[in-house]
């Protein structure tokens, strides 16, 4: 059985975030694709004309038509466009695997009221900081990520999804919780809190805790690719 799966990074990174992760899946005879998503190449020349609909778009592009199976990870941001992709093709996903972060819903932004042409990192980077993002990471990752990051684009940031499919409700999923324990997010969606809100509307998703920070493709590589490699399973 050929099961491919493809490795979508969040805000500010490219392919290269997932370069611990991929090998180990690759090990155990996965196909395995790692995307840098519209917008997110360095050397783009109109980063902030990008769309949410066009990442959305090179997500699908990437899936393996002739896969037996098709496994998307989506990490942080990227689950906005991840979840369109499940609206769109909900027959070409088999399983969908949020690394801290949550599906969205109709007309979710990450932030409505953002209105500038990018995102920078270095916008964030004291927040991130201050909040345990960073929780795990190495000053040698933390160089790393300050100087291979790209301005996320900014109608990515501001943009709303638009879904219409109900039959993405029932792709089955798993949410890896890494700065709140699965506990926290469950109270959370059931709470209201709006990035996580939509966990209540999906119906087959299963909850893994793996404690560190926001970004456990470079924290925790090995524990996330166990993680992937059962869903994937």
């Amino acid at each position: 059985m050929t099961t491919q799966i493809v490795l979508v990074p969040g805000f500010w990174l490219g392919a290269w975030a997932w370069d611990d992760v991929a090998p180990l899946l690759r090990d155990r005879g996965h196909d395995v694709t790692s995307l840098t998503l519209p917008g997110l190449e360095p050397q783009h020349p109109a980063r902030g004309g990008v769309t949410l609909d066009e990442q959305a778009d090179a997500i699908a592009a990437a899936l393996d038509r002739g896969a037996d199976r098709r496994v998307i990870v989506v990490h942080s941001g990227a689950a906005l466009p991840g979840t369109i992709v499940l609206d769109r093709h909900p027959d070409l996903v088999d399983h969908v695997v949020f690394v801290d972060t949550a599906p969205a819903r109709d007309g979710q932004a990450m932030d409505s009221g953002f209105d500038s042409d990018e995102f920078p990192l270095s916008a964030a980077w004291e927040s991130e900081m201050e909040d345990g993002s960073m929780r795990d990471l190495t000053e040698s990752q933390l160089s790393a990520f300050r100087d291979r990051a790209v301005p996320q684009p900014g109608r990515t940031v501001g943009g709303r999804v638009s879904l219409t499919d109900p039959r993405r409700l029932t792709v089955p999923g798993t949410v890896v919780c890494t700065a709140f324990s699965s506990q926290d997010y469950r109270a959370y969606a059931a709470q209201g809190v709006p990035f996580l809100a939509a966990l209540q509307d999906h119906t087959a998703l299963a909850y893994v805790d793996l404690p560190t920070g926001h970004w456990p493709m470079w924290s925790k590589p090995v524990e996330l690719a166990e993680v992937i490699a059962t869903a994937a399973a």
